[in-house]
């Protein structure tokens, strides 16, 4: 990699494979199916391919809200897509996604495929009539902070994470500019949920489901190590919304889905039925593919 102060763009960009630090091994500059593999499919109408980032963790956080609500429609299966090792890149998983990002969702009742965590929780609001306002300002209020984390969440993973926590060289320019910019996010949180108890308003909906697992896992000390860095404890309004939401039991329950990192007793690396929470065998923590 050249040094960053002395450093001058070509006139035409070429790919360098070898150039992107922890996922170099899976970025390229092109889209599509690099191998024939078709998809898993399981006895719930709700297929989700998955893995649990924060982007899938909303999701998953959505279903088991709704199942605790005693929406049995909303029984999912939960296959592991291992994005370090392409599986994302399958024929079968572009099929659903041609963007080869998770979570995607297939519904069998529709024919729908539903991709980008923001859409398919939506998706799913609508199609439960949970967690969204029908009409009027409040609808729109959650819908303003669902997209406002669709816009923001980048800076915050692609950019903060990055270079602070992946980017195999480290460089003061792009630390300051996305730390400056997280922070100043995080000060718009704290501004909101000084004046409402979640973001869309007094009532929980998928604005929060969305947003707690990127900046609730950050203010919690669960993402990038960064915490001390960016002086979190600062944001109390956050800290508050981010604990609250944390004990709820659907969350506990939907951050543990597809999870393949931290104690094995926080893993469920795939999710068929809810009494695999209770029943967690090796086979369940690790199955075999």
């Amino acid at each position: 990699m050249s040094d960053s102060q002395n450093y001058v763009p070509p006139a035409v960009w070429v790919w360098d494979a070898e150039n992107g630090g922890a996922w170099a091994s899976v970025n390229r500059p092109i889209s599509g199916a690099t191998r024939q593999e078709e998809l898993p499919r399981g006895k719930h109408p709700l297929q989700l391919y998955s893995l649990a980032t924060p982007n899938g963790q909303k999701v998953t956080i959505m279903l088991e809200e709704l199942l605790a609500l005693g929406i049995s429609e909303a029984e999912y299966d939960a296959h592991l897509i291992r994005i370090g090792e392409g599986d994302q890149f399958t024929s079968g998983f572009v099929e659903v996604n041609p963007n080869s990002k998770i979570p995607a969702l297939f519904d069998t009742d529709t024919g729908s495929r539903v991709f980008e965590s923001g859409a398919i929780l939506l998706y799913l609001a609508e199609k439960f009539g949970q967690f969204l306002p029908a009409s009027g300002p409040e609808r729109t209020e959650v819908l303003n902070w669902l997209f406002w984390l669709q816009g923001s969440a980048p800076y915050l993973g692609g950019g903060f994470g990055h270079f602070y926590a992946y980017a195999p060289e480290k460089f003061e320019y792009p630390i300051n500019r996305f730390a400056m910019e997280v922070k100043r996010q995080l000060h718009l949180l704290d501004t909101r949920l000084g004046e409402t108890r979640y973001l869309g308003g007094d009532t929980y909906s998928i604005a929060d489901m969305a947003t707690w697992p990127w900046y609730g896992n950050l203010v919690r000390g669960e993402a990038y190590n960064a915490g001390e860095f960016l002086q979190v404890q600062e944001y109390k309004n956050v800290l508050r919304w981010a604990n609250e939401i944390r004990a709820r039991p659907a969350v506990e329950r939907g951050r543990m889905v597809n999870r393949m990192n931290g104690p094995l007793s926080e893993q469920l690396h795939e999710r068929h039925d809810a009494s695999d929470f209770d029943l967690r065998t090796q086979d369940k923590i690790a199955p075999k593919l």
